[in-house]
């Protein structure tokens, strides 16, 4: 089965640049420090009020609409509310399930962030902080956590896989991000040490991983593991006896790092970057083992009309004051559905996709800041004609 996916980015793990108005009267970037800055019962009042809004029944309606089979969904380390002062929520991902059973849709769950951080990035639960990997104990209860989540689902038809960890950061990315520079840390103290995760770490912890989930999974049922963005390291490690049939690689591919790695900046630039490069690898690594592509997107900096700098917003210090939509709403189509068109031609050489991400709460008409960011809202780029109906 060819996988066609979205992911709910946004809903139980939170980015401040999807959502920014979450983050009012706070100066936190991260979801460490949202509830660190805020009332208790603040706190409280608006996490839950967003869960039960951002995402509910009738988006799984519209996903198996718009011809979607799969969800991929974030979720963070303290899912089990056992990490004060965070706010679990793993009544919402049962909610999920009944909805997504309903509508024949299935579940990747991704568990997306780590205590410390797997990666530095503001989606990993805290910026500029990477120790997660070198914490025994925090490694332990990720992998406890991991066990929970299989035990609780496995059982459920509408479970497809889970992935351990998402994004785990090596050097290649960690240098190329400047990940501390990017995003630089609150607490120096706590960010000291911060460094890259070895792909040795990785190996022996998704064997560990795996270890605690495969047990309660049946056939059909996957444990995905992202590539840490080398998506070419894991050939040896995959082919293993024990993990046959029963593992999937994640590989995530944007176009603004393709940019960042020196992707020219134009339609014609973006086409051959994909088919180069992403189509080939993609190919080369689906011989021997199925791989998906779990996140990607139609944004980039041409459509913008500005140099992102790998998709750096206001947030992260980028000057979009005096930006100006330069494109009429045709020219704006014909760029996306070409390069929608050339990135779902290349996932055709693997076993699927997740488009990142299903909603955002921006108002890119009415902020300059936003302009061109848009493309990220699968369902503002599915209404607008700028992503294909699904195929």
């Amino acid at each position: 089965m060819f996988i066609k996916g979205v992911n709910l980015g946004n809903w139980l793990v939170l980015e401040k640049w999807m959502s920014p108005h979450l983050f009012d009267g706070t100066d936190a970037e991260d979801e460490y420090y949202l509830p660190r800055q805020l009332p208790k019962e603040v706190y409280e009042a608006r996490i839950l009020t967003h869960r039960s809004e951002f995402i509910t029944e009738r988006d799984f309606a519209k996903i198996r609409h718009m011809g979607f089979t799969h969800v991929r969904i974030p979720v963070p380390y303290f899912i089990f509310g056992d990490r004060a002062p965070f706010i679990g929520c793993i009544k919402d991902l049962d909610n999920a399930f009944a909805w997504a059973e309903k509508y024949d849709l299935q579940i990747l769950i991704d568990l997306h962030t780590a205590p410390l951080s797997q990666n530095g990035f503001d989606n990993g639960g805290i910026s500029g902080v990477c120790r997660w990997s070198q914490t025994p104990d925090e490694v332990e209860f990720v992998l406890n956590t991991l066990e929970q989540l299989a035990e609780r689902y496995s059982g459920r038809k509408g479970l497809w896989g889970i992935t351990p960890i998402n994004e785990p950061v090596t050097e290649p990315m960690w240098s190329l991000m400047d990940v501390q520079n990017r995003f630089r840390p609150v607490d120096e103290a706590l960010a000291c040490g911060s460094a890259p995760n070895t792909l040795a770490f990785l190996y022996s912890f998704y064997e560990r991983a795996f270890d605690r989930i495969s047990p309660y999974l049946s056939d059909g049922q996957y444990v995905v593991f992202h590539d840490a963005f080398q998506i070419k390291a894991w050939k040896d490690f995959l082919t293993k006896e024990q993990f046959h049939g029963k593992v999937v690689l994640d590989t995530h591919q944007y176009l603004m790092m393709a940019e960042m790695l020196g992707c020219e900046q134009s339609v014609a630039g973006y086409v051959r970057y994909v088919e180069e490069n992403w189509a080939k690898d993609l190919k080369e690594v689906e011989s021997y083992v199925p791989v998906v592509v779990g996140e990607w997107c139609i944004f980039n900096s041409y459509a913008v009309g500005i140099d992102t700098k790998g998709g750096q917003s206001s947030l992260n210090g980028m000057n979009y004051d005096n930006n100006q939509e330069i494109y009429s709403a045709e020219e704006k189509r014909a760029i996306y559905q070409t390069l929608a068109y050339a990135q779902l031609r290349a996932w055709q050489n693997g076993s699927g996709y997740f488009y990142w991400s299903y909603k955002l709460l921006l108002d890119t008409v009415n902020e300059p800041n936003w302009i061109g960011w848009d493309a990220w809202d699968l369902g503002r780029a599915y209404d607008l004609r700028w992503f294909p109906s699904v195929y």
